[in-house]
């Protein structure tokens, strides 16, 4: 009996033994039959971010097309001869001086659909550059009218290189385009000032319409501007204006008048700046 007990004591031991101990074969490696392949954790599900919407293209505004050229006397006639003749060019000299004109005058050639050239003294563009990017971001055209209003003719060439080039400057670091338009001031100039505008690529012009509005005549008198203009209208007019308070005074009224007389307005962009 006690020998009975004994076996069972040593089978019991035996059998604890094998279950505390990985199951093996016959020849001592791991029972391949036996179910020992560890339950997988799924992995969490990857995170899919979007598909970014392409960048839209910045929009650059075309060039129109090119539909006037300035003859000899600084008129502006059509490039195609069925093309209309009724049209003048505004512009206006001297700035940029005062915000609260410049926004009026703007906000007028807005009113009216018009564009017109600005051209614009580097001296006054250094004092007021926020003022010159008003006028650019508006739509309108700026135009080279020398660095210190001198009466370039009377200059030597290294003078004139320098009131044209420095200006050329300024206009293209604040806009990011150089002046294609020259206007001298007073009107003078000489053969140098002329080849040198061309050999900045830029179309050099005088006036064929005078305001006076620079003239002591009509100062304070809005309406004296705007009959100076109507007395001398005439097709394809070249209209000379200033930064002043009595020009901005008349401008929409001269606007209208104008357009009731059946004118449109060119754009400066319109016209052709290799024409002589």
């Amino acid at each position: 009996m006690k020998k009975t007990w004994t076996i069972l004591a040593l089978s019991a031991a035996l059998l604890t033994g094998c279950a505390a101990t990985e199951p093996k074969d016959l020849d001592g490696s791991p029972n391949a039959t036996a179910d020992t392949t560890p339950v997988p954790v799924p992995s969490p599900s990857p995170t899919i971010e979007p598909t970014p919407e392409p960048a839209e293209e910045a929009q650059v505004p075309e060039e129109p097309a090119k539909a006037y050229r300035m003859n000899q006397n600084y008129i502006l006639t059509p490039i195609d001869p069925e093309g209309n003749k009724k049209v003048v060019l505004l512009t206006f000299d001297d700035g940029p001086k005062d915000r609260d004109m410049i926004e009026s005058m703007l906000d007028t050639l807005d009113k009216h659909d018009a564009k017109a050239i600005f051209f614009v003294n580097g001296y006054r563009v250094e004092k007021n550059p926020e003022l010159l990017e008003l006028i650019h971001s508006r739509g309108q055209t700026i135009g080279n009218h020398s660095w210190d209003h001198i009466d370039l003719k009377q200059e030597s060439q290294e003078s004139i290189d320098k009131q044209i080039e420095d200006v050329q400057r300024i206009v293209t670091d604040i806009t990011g385009s150089a002046p294609a338009f020259f206007r001298p001031p007073f009107g003078s100039a000489n053969d140098y000032v002329k080849q040198k505008v061309k050999e900045e690529g830029a179309l050099f012009m005088t006036w064929s319409n005078g305001s006076l509005d620079w003239d002591a005549s009509t100062k304070d008198k809005p309406e004296a501007v705007i009959q100076n203009v109507m007395d001398q209208l005439h097709p394809g007019s070249n209209i000379l204006m200033h930064e002043l308070p009595w020009t901005v005074e008349a401008l929409d009224t001269l606007l209208n008048q104008l357009e009731e007389e059946g004118y449109g307005f060119i754009d400066p962009r319109t016209i052709e700046t290799d024409s002589p």
